[in-house]
Order: C-alpha cells, then structure tokens, then sequence
C-alpha cells in the first residue's frame, strides 16, 4: 500500500477520515473461548512451500540470507459457534489464513515464532514480513531478533490473501478520498451521506450477515490457530497501532498463552467512537504544529515558511474552488490535498515532502499531492486499490457497536472544526461510514490481562494516528503492561533508534522487561 521503497517498511495503520472512521471502542463480555486448530477442522499440520517470488514481487529482490516460506490455514469462520456449529452466519464454513515465514540463514538458538501485524485493520502482514526481514539499515528488524526468530506474518482474516472481503469499487474509492473532507453545506454534507450509504449498500448486498464475522474478537481466535499452526507453545507478538488491540484482544482471551507481547503504537480499547475520533483529531493537530515549528526554522528546506498551516489551509480553500489538474485527469480536489498531508505526517522524514508539494501546487503542479495522497490510499497509477479499505470498514464496522445519528455526526463537525481546524471535521463526517454501515455487530473486550506475563506497550510522544495519552491507558488496561516511551515523531517507534531496538530486543529475546518509566530521545 505505500508505494515508494522508502516508506515500504513503516507498519501499515490508517487514519480514517472522510468516509474512513477509525475503530470505536466499546465494553462488551467475553466471547466463549473455542481451542485453536492448527490447521482448520482436520487438526493436521500446515504444508511449508518456498515462496522467494513474494519478497521478488514485493522488493525486487529476497533480504540477504533470508528464506521465504508460505501456507494457508484454515479457520471457523465463527469462532463463538465453532466449526461444527449447523446454524447462524458463517457456521460450519472457514476461512483462509494466509502465512509467510521468513527464517535467516544465520539462525542460531532459535526461540520460535515472531508472529506480526502492521495495523490498518487492512494491512498485510505478509507483505510486512518480508519488508522487516531485510536488514535494520533498510528499516527491517535488527539481527538480535531475526537470528533468534522466525518472522512470520499474516494476512488477517479479509485482508489481502486470506479470503479477501471485496465490495468497494475504485470509483467509490476515489470519490472518497476526493470529497471534501469539511462539507460545511447541507447539500455536500448529504453527499457524503449518499456515498457512504452506497459503499453499506454494496457491501451488505454481497456478504450480508457475515460482515459481522470480520471483527477483531474473531481475528484474536485466528492468532491461536496461527500459534498452534507454527507450533510454539506460548505466542510472540509484534503488532503495530491497530495490531496493538489486536494483541491486547489475544491477551485477553488468551493470557496463559502468551510468552511476549510488543504494542507499538497503541491503541486504547476503552475509548468510544466519539472519544477515538476526538484523539486522532488532537493527536493530527499536535504533529501539524510540530511540523509548521519544524518549517518556520527550516526555511531553506521548507518553501511554505514562515506559515505551513496557512500554506496548508490556503490550498485548501483554493481546491474547493479552482483544483489544480494531475497529470492523469484527475483533479486535485480537498480531499486529496488532505490526505496528502495526513500521509507526510506518519513519519518525520515526510515533512519536507509535503513543504514541497504544498509549493508545487501553489504552482500548478499536483504531482507531488498525488504521489503523498496515492502512498496512504494504496492507490496504484492505473487507479486501481487494494482491499485495504474495504477490510478497514469490514473490521471497524464490526467491532463498533453504537451508531451516531447524522444529527449528532453534523454537531460535532461544528464543534470540532473550531477546536481542531485542519483535521477535527474530517474526523467528525468520517463516523458517517459505520453509521450506514449494514449488519451486525461484534465488539471487542476490554478487560484485564491478569495471568499474561509483562506486556510491553510502545509509545511515541509525537504520534499523530495514535496519540501517546492511549500508551498508558492501554498498559493500565491491561493490568501486565510496561510503557517504553519514544520521544520522537511520526507512528510507531520499533525499530526507529538503537535505544528503542535495544529494549525492545532484550525484551524479545531475554523476556528483560524496561525499567518502569523508560524513555527514549529522538535520535
């Protein structure tokens, strides 16, 4: 889904804005727990084939001294009713999991499996699996994990390979990420309405009441099958912004299983629909300010000084009367100007990008828009997307158990454009997705961890997509967690300095837990 080999190792996470809503968080019980298989209704052992053409296909190339392996398991489709289960959505059917191992040459001591999930939901893990397995210098995971570990990755149940949830056209897609991501009139404001009205109806024609069977209580249930399948008693797990309730969901279910949990990037499953939306909103505004300090000290790197937001803003308004037009046709409307800057702002070094795109714009030029906007959509130049998105609102969808009234998405609109300007609006019309979002419903728990041993719980002091207050609150949660903190900018800190690899890999492989209140400086 990021496009540019530079970016191709960050953990795949969304900010959902406009028609995209991140994950609300509510307080459900806990589902019954039904014993992982290791392969589906058969119990037999998964079949390892070389797969060296996904790396070739993903890279252009396989990492130096990696091996690439792949197989597919099969799971209930409903893990609350089992695989025997005769009656309700998706019983006695499964779905496919679809794994990539990828195991160093120079493995020594072997621990077992590091089991991985970038975030999204929507991201694949597959893909991520073999990006982390090249060396650190290119942004994979340093030798003192992969020499100890097999890197393994999944792509979640929906997501990519394994029984991909498909019902989004590219057109559809388009005139989402293009709608203005502020629809101050009625008229635009309805728009939106119709549009997302459209993609439910699509998507609830075609999967009906299985929809609800994509939630993250039920990819937590995959994990154990994923376990099992790998064939480690306890699990290791890295998972990154959305990974991280992901993980924090399997502990949950799961804690006597767990052997060592990284949550980077985190998420706090405590938080409602209103209060999540709100977060993202404070946390986008903060790294914009960090980003317009950065310019107005950095002018002979950044054309918009001394006012990026005025820049920012500026162009904005511009697009809502006089788009600039791309070089493919399309015009480069508000909502592609947004999410150009919401792109730039996932990591640091994508700062100075978008300084350079704002100025090319002001110029006529919208390649540099495009190419931003493009990376975070997943949007290939033939206008072609992956399932990323429509995975991303099958989960979300799922997992989110209220449903605002247009009534009351319009009353925060208002609100939030006066206290978060740029990015508090796109936050408040993006909860229009999962309120005309069909079927059921089936949200997450959010309890303690009790008998799981220490969970370690990442933070990043400038992250925009999961503010830092959610790192505490996640850890509290879940009554094990240890916070390591990141005094830097962008998503997700592991593996971004060598004080952050440091504690992290101890803790991965010598099970050494930070000392409480542990913080990392930026460089």
């Amino acid at each position: 889904m990021v496009r540019n080999p530079a970016r191709r190792f960050a953990p795949a996470v969304l900010l959902l804005a406009s028609t995209f809503l991140a994950a609300g968080c509510t307080l459900p019980a806990l589902a019954p727990r039904t014993e992982a298989q290791p392969s589906g209704p058969s119990g037999t052992a998964p079949t390892w084939q070389a797969c060296p053409e996904v790396a070739e296909e993903l890279v252009g190339r396989t990492a130096p001294g990696m091996r690439y392996e792949c197989t597919q398991i099969e799971v209930p489709r409903n893990w609350a009713d089992g695989a025997a289960a005769t009656a309700g959505p998706g019983a006695g059917e499964t779905f496919e999991i679809a794994l990539l191992r990828a195991r160093s040459t120079n493995q020594r001591d072997r621990i077992g499996s590091l089991v991985i999930n970038p975030g999204g939901p929507g991201g694949s893990g597959v893909d991520t699996a073999v990006y982390l397995s090249f060396p650190a210098v290119l942004g994979g995971l340093p030798t003192a994990v992969t020499d100890r570990f097999d890197i393994v990755g999944f792509d979640p149940r929906g997501v990519a390979r394994s029984s991909p949830v498909e019902c989004i056209s590219d057109a559809n897609l388009d005139a989402s990420f293009g709608y203005d991501p502020d629809p101050e009139s009625q008229q635009s404001f309805d728009g939106l309405v119709e549009l997302n009205q459209q993609i439910g109806r699509e998507c609830g024609d075609r999967y009906g009441d299985q929809l609800a069977l994509y939630s993250t209580e039920q990819a937590a249930h995959d994990i154990d099958a994923i376990r099992a399948a790998v064939g480690d008693e306890k699990l290791t797990y890295l998972g990154y912004s959305y990974g991280t309730l992901l993980g924090a969901v399997y502990a949950q279910l799961h804690p006597e299983r767990v052997r060592a949990l990284v949550l980077d990037g985190a998420v706090d499953p405590r938080l409602d629909q209103v209060a999540s939306s709100e977060s993202q909103a404070k946390g986008f505004e903060r790294a914009f300010d960090n980003f317009s300090l950065w310019c107005s000290t950095n002018s002979d790197r950044c054309p918009i000084s001394p006012s990026a937001r005025e820049a920012v803003t500026s162009a904005i308004d511009k697009a809502r009367v006089s788009p600039v037009l791309g070089d493919d046709g399309r015009e480069a409307t508000p909502g592609w100007i947004f999410y150009a800057v919401v792109s730039s702002l996932y990591t640091e070094a994508g700062w100075e990008q978008l300084a350079q795109a704002i100025d090319e714009l002001e110029g006529g030029d919208a390649t540099g828009v495009f190419h931003l906007a493009d990376a975070y959509a997943g949007r290939e130049p033939d206008g072609a997307y992956s399932n990323m998105f429509d995975a991303n609102l099958a989960v979300n969808c799922a997992d989110e158990e209220e449903k605002l009234s247009r009534e009351q998405i319009r009353q925060l609109q208002s609100q939030w454009r006066e206290q978060y300007p740029l990015f508090g609006p796109a936050l408040a019309v993006g909860m229009l997705t999962c309120a005309e979002w069909p079927g059921s419903r089936d949200p997450y728990p959010t309890a303690a961890a009790d008998e799981a041993p220490p969970i370690l719980v990442v933070g990043t002091t400038g992250d925009p997509a999961t503010p830092y207050e959610q790192t505490p609150a996640l850890a509290e949660m879940l009554g094990v967690g240890r916070v390591l903190t990141w005094e830097g900018e962008g998503h997700t800190a592991y593996p971004q300095t060598d004080c952050i690899s440091a504690a992290v890999d101890a803790y991965l492989v010598d099970l050494t837990v930070p000392a409480e209140g542990k913080r990392c400086p930026p460089q």
